[in-house]
């Protein structure tokens, strides 16, 4: 691509204000010193122009600034249990290739297949060169493979998809974690993962191998990505709105993840605070954000801003600063070490950073060789002259760590005890682990079949063997003699379940899902439509046909459709469907949204319920049962819901009037382990009432999607997931027979935890497709076919494609 001449500097932008009166900036230091540093939880229009001003902070001003970051990041150490430690990890950086998609203006790491060539480099570093660079830097003692990579290179040059095809690998992204699985089986290095844009179901595929993953916001300025000249422009994957919604995906898919900010590239002032600002609201949202790197603009030679000027020091340090008091005493900062002067370093320390970041003592920052890293004796004695003292993490910081080891879900199940076997009590690295103490892999998976080898599985009738020295084994007794014999307080004992038990428990239900269903892990394929977008009956019709294309056999619309559009609007949404694709199965309006049509069109209920049958509904969601239990269901949605019973009369009448739907449960929050047997009561009653429900959802009740703060709330466990998908399958046999995975919930490994104990069914895969992906609720989250393949295949089941009412499709 020819670079236009009009190429701004990057750190002059135009729109860059002036600096403010001196007196605009003393106030504004004045304001942070009287609050004590951290901004308001919600910033406002004040603090935000306050934290630009204070972006300007020179000389004497800085240095106030300076004292402000400094103490919080003092306070979080001690709060976090290292007082004056500064942490780094040491690692090795595998550049597994130089191909890229995107045409950053800045970037030298990024090469042209041509010049690979004429240099004699292959496209992508083959399997030994890996191997090579991750075994000498275990022999130095490096603990992190660091695997950084041009962005899906296969999408802009054919050479990069001909390497991947002539060596059996899918995408690059396929080969990322081929590679990462090879360092953790050969060497003991702790990958972390640095590909670039990922979709949810890749961050869930690369989880097994990454301890932790990582890729930087850079920036929220979308101009320096759409116009002309900037430094992201022609670059697809640096969206800023794509880039926050992998971080965000990342945090629902419970990965510690490392991202940051580039700062001299363009953007002015407003910008870096909102950059800033983005990531405090996604690591609010999912509390993974395990550090924040705050780098500077190096200019590079042979580039199109090699011209530009680096970012001047005392601004970067205003910058870092500025970073720590809207991230809070609690974030982990980190500046490059090897991308600043050593004489200034100490700068960056009073300006509240609390980490190096990688480290490495054999290879160099690929992305910047003109800098070479920093000896760790040395970084160790600067960070000592500062006041510090310099310890040795792991990929993954401590504290995800310490949770991981008391049971939270940020590292797979069959990564952990790999990990946490480097980390010392608190979650640093231990000074006395040497790769070679440990095994060569990671530790073999926990046992999916729970009780039961694949090769010989107990046969109908013939229960697995309990280990019966569990404190619950004769209760389990009374379960496989006769279930709907167990009272309440035996089911509210087993929910509790764990260990031996568990183990136990899961055998019991797997068995009884195999005498009830089968082997094979169902799937449908289908999309969703968000109706409350209101999106017109052609667009409707459009993304239909485009379901049919791509080979779904249901489309599932939930919410209400605005208000002002009243009560044809549901009716136009199911006809438009229909038309689109005459085929397709319309799954389509929850229970409350069954009662506000029916409402807005002034119509009995049942009278309703036959327009939409009429307009083509063929089903209904059974979501909004949450607990069914009205305490309960005020504190969820902060008393918006429809009552208990008024769930049930709906769905009850649904039934009644032909239209079948699914049962959900949603636990995790408030609820007790009784409210979840009651819930499960309730369900069987209509069920024995209608014959109505095709399938029971259990769902993990997730902080980040809740319309509403809940105080008090406790987050599901794998633990508590795994019971509570084994006592329904056990309460709920020969009523609701299938069980599903809600994999958008769970996970892919929850998911498949819980196929392994009693679920049979994976749901639908949610396709996005191309006209419209925003128009799903769950947009970015879809499955391939691979995937429940996959899932499937390491439990020994097969998989089988059905329609929404358990038909099988082909």
């Amino acid at each position: 691509m020819t670079v236009p001449l009009t190429l701004r500097t990057p750190a002059q932008p135009a729109d860059q204000p002036r600096p403010p009166d001196p007196a605009v900036l003393g106030a504004a230091l004045d304001r942070l010193e009287a609050d004590g540093g951290s901004p308001p939880e919600k910033p406002d229009t004040e603090t935000r122009a306050d934290a630009a001003t204070l972006l300007h902070a020179r000389g004497a001003d800085l240095d106030r600034l300076l004292a402000v970051a400094g103490a919080l990041r003092d306070q979080g150490l001690a709060e976090a249990g290292r007082p004056g430690v500064i942490t780094y990890s040491r690692k090795v950086f595998v550049p597994l290739t130089h191909l890229c998609q995107d045409r950053c203006h800045y970037c030298i790491f990024v090469q042209t297949p041509g010049k690979l060539a004429k240099a004699g480099i292959s496209p992508y570093m083959s399997a030994e060169e890996v191997l090579e660079v991750a075994r000498q830097g275990a022999a130095l003692g490096c603990k992190e493979a660091l695997l950084t990579l041009g962005d899906r290179p296969e999408n802009r040059w054919p050479v990069a998809r001909q390497w991947l095809d002539d060596h059996g690998y899918a995408s690059t992204l396929d080969y990322v974690g081929h590679m990462a699985r090879l360092i953790l089986d050969e060497t003991g290095l702790l990958p972390h993962l640095n590909p670039g844009v990922m979709s949810w179901a890749e961050l869930q595929r690369l989880k097994p191998v990454g301890p932790s993953m990582g890729m930087m916001l850079e920036t929220t300025s979308a101009r320096l990505w759409t116009e002309k000249g900037e430094a992201h422009f022609g670059s697809p994957d640096k969206d800023p709105a794509l880039r926050l919604r992998v971080i965000d995906d990342a945090g629902r898919s419970r990965i510690p993840f490392t991202t940051g900010v580039l700062l001299g590239i363009g953007e002015n002032y407003a910008e870096r605070v909102d950059s800033i600002l983005a990531l405090r609201d996604a690591h609010a949202r999912h509390g993974h954000v395990q550090e924040v790197i705050v780098q500077n603009f190096r200019a590079k030679s042979a580039t199109a801003m090699m011209g530009a000027a680096d970012l001047e020091t005392q601004e970067y340090a205003a910058a870092v600063a500025v970073t720590r008091v809207l991230l809070g005493p609690g974030m982990r900062v980190q500046a490059p070490p090897n991308l600043t002067d050593a004489a200034e370093l100490q700068l960056l320390v009073r300006a509240g950073i609390d980490d190096w970041g990688g480290v490495s003592p054999l290879t160099p920052d690929h992305v910047n060789p003109e800098r070479p890293w920093p000896h760790i004796e040395d970084l160790a004695r600067l960070t000592a002259d500062g006041g510090y003292t310099l310890r040795e993490r792991l990929t993954a910081h401590p504290h995800y760590l310490r949770e991981a080891r008391a049971g939270a879900e940020w590292l797979d199940d069959r990564l952990r005890d790999r990990v946490l076997a480097l980390a010392d009590d608190y979650g640093l690295a231990r000074h006395d682990a040497l790769l070679g103490e440990f095994p060569s892999s990671p530790a073999p998976p926990a046992s999916l079949s729970a009780g039961y080898s694949p090769s010989r599985a107990p046969q109908k009738g013939e229960y697995p063997a309990l280990n019966g020295g569990g404190r619950l084994g004769a209760l389990l007794g009374d379960v496989q003699s006769d279930p709907r014999g167990v009272d309440d307080a035996g089911w509210v004992e087993l929910l509790g379940a764990d260990g031996a038990d568990l183990e136990d428990l899961a055998a019991l239900a797997d068995q009884v899902r195999r005498e009830r269903v089968g082997d094979a892990v169902t799937y449908a394929v289908n999309r969703n439509i968000d109706a409350s977008l209101g999106l017109p009956p052609e667009r409707v019709a459009e993304l239909a046909a485009e379901a049919v294309a791509l080979g779904a056999s249901e489309v599932c619309a939930q919410g209400a459709p605005p208000a002002e559009q009243g009560a044809d609007a549901y009716l136009d949404l199911a006809r438009a469907v229909k038309q689109g694709g005459p085929g397709l199965h319309l799954h389509a309006f929850r229970p409350a949204e069954l009662a506000d049509g029916a409402a807005r069109a002034g119509l009995p209920l049942a009278d309703w319920l036959a327009l939409l049958r009429e307009a083509g509904v063929d089903t209904v969601p059974g979501t909004g049962a949450r607990i069914l239990d009205d305490r309960v269901r005020g504190l969820l949605t902060g008393g918006t819901d429809i009552p208990a019973e008024r769930w049930v009369e709906l769905v009850t009448a649904a039934h009644t009037a032909g239209l079948r739907s699914t049962a959900t449960i949603v636990y995790g929050h408030v609820e007790s382990a009784r409210d979840q047997v009651r819930h499960l009561r309730a369900l069987a009653r209509v069920q024995d009432a209608t014959g109505g429900f095709t399938e029971l959802i259990p769902m993990p009740w997730l902080p980040s999607e809740s319309p509403v703060p809940v105080p008090g709330a406790r987050g599901a466990t794998l633990r508590e997931s795994r019971a509570l998908h084994a006592v329904a399958r056990l309460m709920l046999a020969g009523r609701i027979d299938h069980v599903q995975a809600a994999w958008t919930k769970l996970g892919m490994r929850g998911a498949q935890r819980v196929l392994a104990g009693g679920a049979d069914d994976l749901g639908g895969v949610l396709l996005d497709g191309v006209l419209d992906p925003d128009a799903g609720p769950e947009q970015g989250r879809e499955l391939t076919v691979a995937d429940v393949t996959r899932l499937a295949a390491e439990l020994g089941r097969p998989v089988r494609q059905r329609t929404t009412t358990y038909e099988q499709v082909g």
